[in-house]
C-alpha cells in the first residue's frame, strides 16, 4: 500500500563551494586521465570546499537560500534533519550548528546517516513531523564535504566524488494529491563491508595506526556496489510507479542519485523513459553523496524541468547498503 505523507516541498535551494576540480586537474594528483574518468563515470568536474569549510557551511549556504526564496524568517521553522556522512565533528549534530548559523531559535534538530541515501530519509523523516501535524515548517537538508575524507592515492575512488548541499522547505500538503504520495527504504546491512570508512568510530578510534593505516578514507568495492546499485535503483523505480498505479509515461521527471552516469542509464533503460524525463547533473558535481538529490532539484526548477502538478520520483542507493524512493506530486 502507498504511504502518503501530507506534507509537500515549497522551496529548494543549492549550493557548492566555488572552487572547480576538473578531471585535468585530478591527472596531476593521481595516475588517471579525462578520458578514463568520463568513460566509467560521467564526471567531468567537481566542487571542493577549501580548508576549514564544513559540512555545515554548505548546508547553512543552502538553508539560507531555500529560507530567502520563500520569504520564509528563519525562526519560523520548527525542525532541522540534516543528513551527511561527513558531520563537522562526531557531536554536536551538524543540525545543531546548522539552527545556531541560521538563528532558527524555534527549531530542534538531528543529523541522520544513510550515505548517499540520506537525503531520501531526511526528506521523509522531516515529511512526517509535519504531515502528522506536530510541525508546521522542516528543513531537510542533505550536505557533504567528500573531498575530506578522499585518498588522492586511490584514483578508484578519488575521482568519484564532490562537495555540495541542497535543501528543502516542507510545509502541509493543503490537498490529497499533492506532496508526498509514497516511498520506500530498505537496508541491507549485508553490503556494509564494501563501502565504508572504517577509522574514527567506537571499534577503530583515531590513533596515530588508523592514520598511518589510511583507515580515515572511503574503502569501497566498486564492482560490489556497482553491481548493487543497478539493480536496486532500477527495482525500487519500478515498485513505486506500478505500486501507485502509475507507468514512466505519467513521470515528468525522475532524479536519481548521482553516482555513476552508467548506473543512472541502466535506471533509465528499464523504466523506458527518455533522457528529458531524467534529472543528469553528475558531469558537473561528481558524487556529492547526500547532496546530489537537492542539487538536482535545484537544478530542475532552474532549467524550468518543474511545475507544479508534476509526478516526479527521486531514487537513491548508498553504503550500508541503503536505499530508498519518494513519489511525489510537485506544489510549486
Amino acid at each position: 500500500m502507498p504511504r502518503r505523507i501530507a506534507a509537500k516541498i515549497t522551496g529548494v535551494s543549492g549550493y557548492v563551494p566555488p572552487k572547480v576540480m576538473t578531471n585535468t586537474d585530478l591527472e596531476k594528483l593521481v595516475e588517471t586521465n579525462d578520458a578514463w574518468i568520463r568513460e566509467r563515470t560521467g564526471i567531468r568536474e567537481r566542487h571542493v570546499a577549501e580548508k576549514g569549510v564544513a559540512s555545515s557551511d554548505l548546508a547553512t549556504a543552502a538553508a539560507r537560500q531555500v529560507l530567502a526564496s520563500r520569504n520564509v524568517p528563519a525562526s519560523d521553522i520548527d525542525l532541522i534533519v540534516v543528513a551527511s556522512v561527513t558531520p563537522d565533528m562526531m557531536f554536536p549534530a551538524t543540525a545543531c550548528l546548522v539552527q545556531n548559523n541560521l538563528g532558527a531559535t524555534h527549531a530542534w534538530g538531528f543529523d541522520l546517516s544513510a550515505a548517499c541515501s540520506g537525503f531520501v530519509y531526511a526528506l521523509t523523516v522531516a515529511a512526517q513531523f509535519v504531515g502528522a501535524g506536530t510541525q508546521k515548517k522542516a528543513l531537510a537538508i542533505g550536505s557533504d564535504v567528500m573531498t575530506s575524507i578522499l585518498n588522492y592515492g586511490d584514483r578508484a575512488t578519488c575521482v568519484l566524488f564532490g562537495d555540495g548541499a541542497g535543501a528543502v522547505l516542507l510545509e502541509p500538503a493543503d490537498r490529497d494529491d499533492e506532496g508526498i504520495l509514497d516511498f520506500v527504504h530498505e537496508v541491507d546491512g549485508s553490503g556494509g563491508k564494501y563501502l565504508f570508512m572504517p577509522g574514527g568510530g567506537s571499534l577503530h578510534p583515531s590513533s596515530h595506526e588508523t592514520i598511518n593505516q589510511k583507515m580515515h578514507y572511503i574503502h569501497q568495492e566498486g564492482a560490489q556496489v556497482f553491481k548493487y546499485a543497478v539493480r536496486r535503483m532500477a527495482e525500487l523505480a519500478c515498485e513505486m510507479l506500478e505500486r501507485n498505479g502509475y507507468t514512466s509515461k505519467d513521470l515528468a521527471l525522475v532524479i536519481p542519485h548521482q553516482a555513476n552516469l552508467r548506473i543512472i542509464r541502466a535506471m533509465q533503460d528499464r523504466l523506458g523513459v527518455d533522457d528529458s524525463k531524467v534529472m543528469v547533473n553528475i558531469e558537473r558535481y561528481g558524487n556529492t553523496t547526500a547532496g546530489t538529490i537537492p542539487l538536482g532539484l535545484c537544478d530542475a526548477v532552474e532549467q524550468g524541468r518543474l511545475k507544479k502538478g508534476d509526478l516526479v520520483l527521486l531514487v537513491a542507493v548508498g553504503a550500508g547498503y541503503t536505499a530508498g524512493a519518494v513519489l511525489l506530486r510537485w506544489a510549486y
